[in-house]
């Protein structure tokens, strides 16, 4: 049976979601777990990966088990076992088909400025202590959505087939002593929305011109994007599924 678990996590002291060696990430944690309490050997699949020091406040994975399990007393056996940077949320029986990462529509990302000083923020938030011109950032995250290649804002390692994505909202907003990007898109390439943010950030600074950031989101050049940002303002908010996926009922719950 396939179950689909919806978990949030803080990623400061992780070396991203995917398991790897020699470093801790959130699938080793959450993969251990699952499988001291399930009693059989789980092996997780996120619907995307994080990269070191990047947050979720909403991620989901699927695993299999062979028997029937009883949604809310497994998420809360989950959470006893936890650490307290991992939080289960939510279990749900799936089609033996879904799949986390295939299946999603749409993933929507925040990314989080911190325009004051904040010692609670300082894992959190990119604290940026020159002045935004956020009205030229917004003119330029709008040409993102007239973009379908994304070559500019990739990293050049991975198993990335192409470089197309369809992108459905980006805008900064003001939040208190905050500045939020929201980008929304059917799919990421590794390192994208950091790399984005940080050459937005150049457009805030007077560094270039929206004009300018037009061209070097067309040239398709990753040597004209400007360094990414930091991570710990990078969150994974939200990942949507068709309907139905998530809407079947366990009969033990």
């Amino acid at each position: 049976m396939r179950y689909f678990l919806e978990i949030v996590y803080d990623g400061t002291r992780f070396h991203g979601w995917q398991v790897q060696l020699n470093a801790l990430s959130v699938q080793e944690v959450l993969d251990d777990c699952l499988s001291k309490v399930l009693r059989q050997q789980i092996d997780s699949t996120g619907s995307g990966r994080t990269d070191t020091g990047v947050h979720a406040s909403q991620q989901f994975v699927h695993f299999d088990v062979e028997q029937e399990l009883d949604t809310q007393q497994s998420v809360y056996r989950f959470n006893r076992l936890l650490p307290d940077d991992v939080v289960a949320k939510q279990l749900y029986l799936v089609p033996d088909d879904a799949h986390a990462r295939f299946d999603a529509l749409a993933r929507t990302y925040h990314y989080h400025i911190s325009l004051t000083p904040n010692p609670f923020k300082r894992f959190y938030a990119y604290h940026h202590s020159r002045p935004l011109d956020v009205e030229k950032m917004n003119e330029a995250a709008a040409i993102l959505l007239k973009y379908e290649d994304f070559t500019t804002f990739s990293k050049v390692k991975g198993d990335t087939k192409h470089y197309r994505c369809d992108m459905y909202e980006a805008v900064w907003r003001q939040q208190g002593e905050e500045l939020v990007f929201t980008v929304r898109a059917n799919r990421f390439l590794r390192g994208m929305v950091r790399l984005i943010v940080g050459t937005l950030v150049d457009v805030g600074r007077g560094k270039l011109t929206v004009a300018q950031f037009e061209k070097v989101v067309a040239s398709q050049d990753r040597r004209q994007s400007s360094g990414a940002a930091p991570a710990e303002g990078l969150y994974l908010a939200k990942v949507e599924y068709p309907e139905g996926i998530l809407n079947l009922t366990p009969t033990l719950s």
